[in-house]
């Protein structure tokens, strides 16, 4: 309905171009693979078409439902899948068969496999545990907990078996022929506040790097995984480009840049709007100078209060911005006000129509390959 079939097939055509003369742009892992490269560059070129929407959890549950196949509060709403979807690894360094919300890790796999083979995406947080004391990524009681996971840390050894974990599970997504499916991990995100053990109070700036470089090196050269893209997400807290700069890793070690932003009830519309324009401007900027997809990684207002925030308050916000993808956050089973997304009934649910229908916003169909 937005994109038509001649630009989409313009879109894979100049893909093709770009990898064949070289002039696109090359993943962080010099030795991704053809679909990860793939991949990169498609993202950059649909940004001149749009925003991708996303949403975290789509297929796994929602709200009075949980995992039937096919079911998703977005696509009973607008008649699409997202473009972008969500999935979190919390508690697979643990060896339990469900994440930290209760999503199979079995069928998150199958899941994932099947967004990539329509044409979807699938990005990757991790919400890993506290190593020192195995309590949840939001106990930061212990101290020094990122020096014991660095190479001659007490807790080295344990971090690299759950690296060991995340590595045989992201070398399991392959597609129809054999081949592993890319996607986008995003790991340590946030860490520029000071609520997970990985947090700005909780470690230096140079620890924070060292980690992120070892976890880096760790999957894609001891462990040869290479269908990754590799996201560096803080929190909306940088003031200006240094303060997002603070702890980036270097771009050797990063493909996609963005930043986790949640309207509060604390704010008037007006005021997250603004908030959210200013900060896309600071992103915008580092992602041109440093030559990484920019992305709204994490994205919402809990409940969706006002019946016309779609159209009205974000997209204004976000519309000019050449962000690659907005991720909303998940519509949870167990915990009926904590929705990102609307759901049929739900109060938003016309003027996300409304969204859906506009010429720049992206879902599954208007990507698919």
């Amino acid at each position: 309905m937005k994109l038509t079939s001649s630009l989409i097939v313009a879109a894979v055509l100049l893909t093709s171009c770009n990898l064949q003369s070289g002039t696109g742009v090359k993943p962080a892992d010099n030795q991704a693979t053809t679909e990860t490269i793939q991949l990169l560059s498609r993202m950059h070129i649909l940004t001149d078409k749009g925003i991708m929407f996303g949403h975290q959890d789509d297929l796994a549950y929602g709200i009075g439902w949980i995992a039937p196949k096919g079911k998703s509060d977005v696509f009973s709403v607008c008649g699409d899948y997202p473009a972008v979807f969500g999935w979190d690894l919390g508690h697979l360094e643990t060896g339990s068969a469900c994440n930290l919300d209760s999503v199979p890790f079995g069928s998150m796999k199958s899941w994932a496999i099947d967004v990539n083979a329509h044409g979807g995406i699938n990005t990757f947080s991790w919400h890993l545990n506290n190593p020192v004391n195995d309590s949840s990524a939001w106990n930061f009681s212990t101290t020094g907990t990122v020096k014991s996971i660095l190479p001659g840390g007490e807790k080295h050894d344990k971090y690299t078996q759950w690296l060991d974990a995340v590595a045989d599970f992201f070398t399991s997504l392959k597609d129809s022929s054999g081949k592993p499916i890319p996607v986008i991990f995003r790991p340590f995100h946030e860490q520029s506040g000071d609520w997970f053990w990985w947090g700005k109070k909780h470690c230096s700036s140079q620890e924070f790097v060292e980690l992120w470089r070892f976890t880096f090196k760790y999957l894609t050269e001891t462990k040869q995984v290479h269908n990754l893209l590799f996201a560096f997400s803080p929190s909306d807290d940088f003031r200006n480009k240094a303060d997002f700069m603070e702890r980036y890793p270097g771009d050797e070690y990063v493909d996609i840049i963005g930043f986790d932003i949640y309207q509060m009830s604390s704010q008037s519309n007006r005021q997250f709007a603004e908030k959210l324009s200013n900060k896309l401007k600071i992103l915008a900027q580092v992602a041109k100078d440093n030559n990484k997809l920019p992305a709204i990684t994490e994205i919402g207002y809990e409940q969706i209060p006002y019946p016309t925030w779609w159209t009205e308050v974000l997209w204004p916000a976000i519309k000019s911005s050449g962000m690659s993808y907005a991720l909303f956050w998940r519509n949870a089973a167990n915990r009926p006000n904590h929705f990102y997304a609307p759901y049929p009934g739900q109060q938003s649910e016309k003027d996300f129509v409304n969204f859906f229908n506009l010429p720049e916003t992206l879902f599954r169909s208007d990507i698919n390959k």
